[in-house]
């Protein structure tokens, strides 16, 4: 039993960093950056906030793929055996990929952006007219995927919240008698 609460722990505190640091990024540190006062500090807040934003980010990431791992292997009995079971955890590893891949692409973009600490912009996703190209493409594609993130991991807040609710003991009784009578 504390194993399975150790795992869920880490699983949900992960994830609950990864949905909310992104989310509140995108909402709050990308459009307060334009107030930084001029161009140039305005991209230089927007990268020093998302510099440091990064490392805490991978913890979380790593947090919550360690308690998945760990909720795959505790729960395998009921992957196998639990009607339903099997295709909740395929869309919640689906999930995680697509929002891997996002978080991936977007530090990617953030590196391009924060190459040079003090570019020119209008804010975090927003490039001025003197924002060199390379920058500037980046920033647009950005500000599209600020909202991709917190998306996809708010998508699977939902969707284990929804598989917390198999393992109630009546839903196991179901999904069992389910599985073996059809």
């Amino acid at each position: 039993m504390a194993r399975n609460t150790l795992t869920r722990s880490l699983h949900d505190v992960g994830l609950a960093a990864w949905f909310g640091g992104t989310l509140a990024n995108a909402v709050a540190l990308n459009p307060a950056s334009a107030r930084a006062g001029d161009a140039r500090s305005t991209g230089a807040v927007a990268n020093v906030g998302w510099d440091r934003w990064t490392p805490v980010n991978a913890a979380a990431i790593g947090l919550h793929l360690v308690g998945s791992v760990g909720q795959l292997i505790g729960n395998r009995g009921r992957v196998s055996a639990q009607q339903g079971v099997a295709s909740m955890a395929l869309a919640k590893t689906a999930l995680t990929a697509a929002a891997l891949g996002a978080t991936a692409y977007s530090r990617a973009l953030g590196r391009t952006v924060s190459e040079d600490t003090d570019v020119p912009a209008d804010s975090a996703t927003s490039p001025t007219l003197t924002t060199p190209k390379k920058v500037a493409n980046a920033q647009r594609q950005l500000a599209a995927l600020q909202w991709v993130v917190p998306a996809l991991t708010g998508a699977l807040v939902v969707v284990s919240s929804y598989a917390g609710e198999q393992q109630r003991a009546s839903e196991v009784q179901k999904g069992l008698v389910s599985r073996f009578i059809g």
